[in-house]
C-alpha cells in the first residue's frame, strides 16, 4: 500500500476567507486597463439607447482573461469569481453571451480599429524596453525592421451540431478558420471564422484576412512586411495580388509553397548537379542530404505568371512518410522535391545580408512551419480548441475574445517579462502554470488592499516585477 501518512488528520473545508485563485489574472487585467484596451473596446461595443450595468469592454476583456487562464466555455467565466475581491463584479455566462452576440460586421470593424489603435501604443512601449522590439532570426540572420506575417488555416472540431459547422477536408466536422499571425510578437492580427468545408486556397478569404492584418500593423512598422503562406494557401490570384501590395512607402515580400507539376519536374531534371547547394539550418549551419537551388530560368510555367517571381527548389532524401506519395520522377532520382515561389529580388531583403541566396529563401519559407507552434498551437491553447456556442455570431465573438487573449498575453510577456529568459517567450501553458495560476491571499492594512503570494512560489520575483511594470505603463495619448 502506498504511503498516505501525509493525509492523516487532514480535513478539507470550503470556508476559507480572503483567498484569491488564479492571481495572475490581475497582470492581464492591469495591462488591458493601463494600455487603454478595456476603454477602447467599451467604446466600440456601445449600443445606442442601452445602458448596461457592467462595461461591455470589461466583459470582453474578462472573457479574454478567462480564456488565457484556460476557459473553454462561456460558463468558465465563473473562475474569475476568484478574483472578484480584487477586480470587482464578475459577469455571468449569460452576460458574456450577450456581449459576444454583438459581433456583427459593423461592430467587429469598430473593434478592429480599437485594437489597432492600442496595438500601436503597445508596440511603441515594447520597442522602448531594454530588450527592444522582437525581430525574428532565420538561418542565423536577424530580420531587423521586418514584420513577418504567417497566414494559415486550421480545423476546429465541432462535437455537436452548430451553425455553419460542415464536414472538413480531413473527414472531420466543424470549422476551418483562416488567420494571419505576427510571428514577431505571436499576436493573431486577424482571424476569419469559416465553415468546415471552406477551401484552403480561397483567394477572397486570403485577401480579406491579409488586408485586415496589415491594418493591424502600426504604420511605423508597415514599411517592411514579409508574408509567408504554405502551398495549400497559394493560388494564382493571390500571388498576383501580393505583387501589387508594394508601394513607394511599403515593401511587401512573400514566400509561398508551389504545387509541382510535370513541367516543373522537367525544370528540376535540367538543373546541373553542381547547381545544388547544401540547405541551411535555422542556426545558419549546413544540412546533410538536403539541398537548395534556384530554377527560375528553367521554369517553362514562369511565362504564365507575372514578372518578378523567383522559384527555389529543395530536395531531401525521402523518409518513410514521403515514400508513400512520391512521383515516378522522384522515385527515379531518389529525392523528394518541393518548390518555393517568392518575389524576394536578387538584391535580397533590405538590411539582411545574404538574403538573396536560394539557400536563405529556402530556409526562410521552411521557418513558416513555426506558425504551427507559435500561431495555431497558441490559438488552440487559448480558446480555439472548441467553439462553445451553437450560434454563428456568438462563436465569431468567441474568436474575437480568443484573439484578444493572445494580444494581452503577448503584451504582458513583452512589456512585463521582457528580461525574464524563461518567460519572455513562454507558451500559454507555461505562463498559465507559472504565473496566471498563482494562489494569493487578500488582506487589508492601513486602508490598503494587499495581495500576498507565497514567498516560496518559484516565480514570485517575475510576478512582482511584471506587476510593477504593468502599473507603470502610460496611458495612450
Amino acid at each position: 500500500m502506498k504511503d498516505t501518512s501525509w493525509a492523516r488528520a487532514l480535513e478539507v473545508t470550503a470556508d476559507g476567507h480572503g483567498l484569491v485563485g488564479h492571481g495572475g489574472g490581475i497582470l492581464l487585467r492591469q495591462v488591458a486597463d493601463r494600455l487603454g484596451l478595456t476603454a477602447a473596446l467599451d467604446g466600440a461595443l456601445t449600443v445606442k439607447g442601452t445602458f448596461p450595468q457592467l462595461s461591455r469592454g470589461m466583459i470582453l476583456v474578462s472573457t479574454a482573461i478567462a480564456i488565457a487562464l484556460g476557459a473553454t466555455a462561456m460558463a468558465d467565466i465563473a473562475v474569475l469569481g476568484q478574483l472578484a475581491p480584487v477586480l470587482g463584479d464578475t459577469p455571468s455566462d449569460s452576460t458574456v453571451r450577450r456581449v459576444l452576440d454583438l459581433a456583427a460586421d459593423p461592430v467587429l470593424a469598430r473593434i478592429a480599429q480599437a485594437r489597432a489603435r492600442i496595438r500601436k501604443h503597445a508596440w511603441a512601449l515594447i520597442a522602448a524596453t531594454e530588450s527592444g522590439f522582437p525581430w525574428i532570426a532565420v538561418a542565423g540572420k536577424t530580420l531587423a525592421g521586418w514584420i513577418v506575417l504567417d497566414m494559415d488555416a486550421t480545423l476546429v472540431t465541432a462535437h455537436s451540431d452548430k451553425e455553419n459547422a460542415r464536414p472538413t477536408w480531413k473527414m472531420g466536422y466543424g470549422f476551418h478558420p483562416l488567420a494571419a499571425w505576427c510571428i514577431n510578437t505571436r499576436e493573431c492580427l486577424d482571424m476569419l471564422l469559416r465553415p468546415g468545408n471552406a477551401g484552403s486556397n480561397t483567394f477572397e478569404d486570403h485577401k480579406e484576412v491579409l488586408a485586415a492584418a496589415l491594418k493591424q500593423v502600426p504604420a511605423p512598422y508597415r514599411r517592411r512586411i514579409l508574408v509567408r503562406i504554405d502551398g495549400a494557401g497559394a493560388s494564382h490570384k493571390l500571388i498576383e495580388h501580393l505583387l501589387t501590395l508594394t508601394t513607394k512607402r511599403k515593401t511587401l515580400l512573400f514566400t509561398c509553397g508551389w504545387t509541382i507539376l510535370g513541367t516543373d519536374e522537367e525544370a528540376i531534371a535540367a538543373l546541373p548537379e553542381d547547381a545544388w547547394q547544401p540547405g541551411l539550418l535555422q542556426d545558419g549551419g549546413l544540412e546533410d542530404d538536403k539541398d537548395a537551388a534556384e530554377i527560375t530560368h528553367l521554369m517553362s510555367r514562369a511565362g504564365d505568371w507575372p514578372d518578378g517571381l523567383r522559384f527555389i527548389a529543395r530536395r531531401v532524401k525521402p523518409s518513410r512518410r514521403h515514400k508513400k506519395n512520391m512521383t515516378a520522377f522522384e522515385k527515379k532520382t531518389g529525392w523528394k522535391y518541393s518548390i518555393t515561389c517568392t518575389n524576394i529580388p536578387h538584391t535580397g531583403m533590405e538590411d539582411v545580408p545574404g538574403s538573396q541566396h536560394a539557400q536563405f529563401i529556402d530556409v526562410l519559407q521552411r521557418d513558416h512551419a513555426t506558425v504551427e507552434t507559435d500561431g495555431v498551437r497558441t490559438a488552440k491553447a487559448m480558446g480555439l480548441r472548441n467553439l462553445p456556442s451553437k450560434t454563428w455570431q456568438v462563436n465569431k465573438g468567441w474568436v474575437l475574445a480568443a484573439n484578444t487573449a493572445a494580444d494581452l498575453t503577448a503584451w504582458t510577456r513583452l512589456l512585463g517579462l521582457h528580461d525574464q529568459e524563461e518567460l519572455r517567450d513562454a507558451t500559454p501553458d507555461t505562463l498559465r502554470y507559472r504565473l496566471w495560476s498563482v494562489p494569493a491571499r487578500l488582506v487589508r492594512h492601513a486602508r490598503k488592499r494587499i495581495l500576498k503570494i507565497s514567498p516560496g512560489w518559484p516565480w514570485k520575483e517575475a510576478f512582482l516585477t511584471c506587476w510593477q511594470r504593468a502599473c507603470a505603463l502610460p496611458a495612450p495619448s
